[in-house]
């Protein structure tokens, strides 16, 4: 018996004559995905992505949990293929399903036959395969509303293939098919929530991490590369960039009044991430901003961080509640990281009373003391790049 993988297309079917970038975007990250898991064979046919062992290197059950990592597909089944032939899809069910079929007291069959030369319609099938299934294992009753079990057949090009229900895939667009951002990533429970986010919109991300030794600790960078090693089975391999930010706060500090730090802090932030997207060729900054989380994160303050881009910056859990970011961080894996105790550089240097509604004039005047350009461009001169992903 032969068993394949069938990973339903999401948003791509949706898509009119570029739809095969999307497709063979897919099929990549996919394939990418998988090699270091052995040898498979991947293709799409009819809104339909295959998953094949290519030999016996090939694991099937890590397979089938990297592909549900994998943005742009919607649903998986784990599933075993026959000819297509009537009796042989009945032989298989019995067989491939058996498990399943002994241990459930109602169940029903539902066809779909996409090669429309096959000689039943979907319901001729589905009461054949039912009929006999229910000859085979008397225990069971049909039941089509609310059965235990529901048998799927499909009968495609190639061949026939019978799989029980289907698991959720990531869903959203296939990472590169919509550009390049940079994210800020610091160590906390919102940036990496922020950057799987924009992640499933098909972005592939430069995550920008500001570190400000010895004020933050080696254990707070290395806290940040395991959360981007955290995110690559849905991001991809990245390449994680660490900004030197120690002379810059500490110039803030020397010069400039302290209800100011935390916002002349974050603009010079997005200063350094718009050098970085020109670099790379980025078209946006992401930020795991929250409105009114922090006094940052005021629109006033927001606005006045990001008046020195031209770029777009995209704030995914602008209107999300804390609860279910802390949710999402937990299903994707990275919230037990997050939490632990080694503060980054917001910490630094936080003022006693920020100023939660400044004027954008205000901001300026406070920041007209430092050498801006100077400072961005020593930053950008000194970041390290570590490789994370397969």
């Amino acid at each position: 018996m032969k068993e394949i993988i069938l990973c339903k297309l999401g948003e791509i079917v949706l898509k009119g004559l570029n739809r095969r970038s999307f497709e063979q975007k897919l099929l990549s990250n996919l394939r990418h995905a998988l090699y270091r898991l052995g040898s498979y064979r991947v293709w799409c046919s009819q809104s339909t992505v295959y998953i094949e062992g290519a030999d016996e290197s090939a694991d099937m059950d890590l397979a089938f949990e990297a592909a549900k990592k994998v943005f742009g597909i919607i649903k998986l089944s784990r599933a075993a293929a026959c000819e297509k032939d009537p009796d042989a899809i009945v032989a298989l069910a019995k067989e491939y399903l058996r498990g399943e079929l002994e241990s459930v007291r109602s169940f029903k069959v539902e066809s779909k036959r996409s090669d429309k030369r096959f000689p039943m319609t979907s319901i001729e099938l589905s009461q054949y395969v039912g009929g006999e299934l229910a000859e085979a294992f008397p225990h069971l009753r049909a039941e089509m509303h609310e059965p235990e079990l529901v048998v799927h057949l499909e009968v495609r090009d190639v061949a026939a293939y019978v799989h029980a229900s289907p698991v959720d895939g990531a869903g959203g667009m296939p990472v590169g098919s919509n550009g390049i951002a940079v994210t800020l990533l610091s160590g906390g429970i919102d940036s990496p929530v922020s950057s799987y986010m924009i992640a499933r919109r098909g972005v592939r991300l430069v995550p920008l991490h500001f570190f400000s030794f010895p004020y933050t600790s080696e254990a707070a960078k290395e806290k940040v590369v395991e959360l981007a090693q955290l995110l690559t089975p849905w991001c991809g391999r990245m390449s994680l960039l660490i900004a030197p930010f120690t002379h810059i706060q500490e110039e803030i500090r020397d010069k400039c009044p302290e209800e100011y730090f935390t916002l002349i802090m974050r603009r010079f932030m997005m200063r350094i991430a718009a050098r970085v997207a020109e670099d790379c060729g980025g078209r946006a900054i992401v930020t795991g901003e929250n409105l009114g989380q922090v006094a940052s994160q005021t629109m006033e303050a927001m606005a006045s961080t990001q008046a020195v881009l031209s770029l777009p910056v995209l704030q995914p859990l602008i209107g999300m509640d804390k609860e279910e970011i802390v949710r999402l961080a937990r299903r994707i894996g990275t919230f037990e990281t997050s939490i632990l105790p080694y503060e980054d550089c917001c910490t630094v240097f936080t003022p006693r009373h920020p100023r939660t509604h400044p004027k954008l004039e205000e901001v300026e005047r406070a920041e007209s003391a430092l050498d801006i350009e100077g400072l961005v461009s020593e930053a950008f001169a000194g970041i390290e790049r570590i490789e994370v992903g397969q």
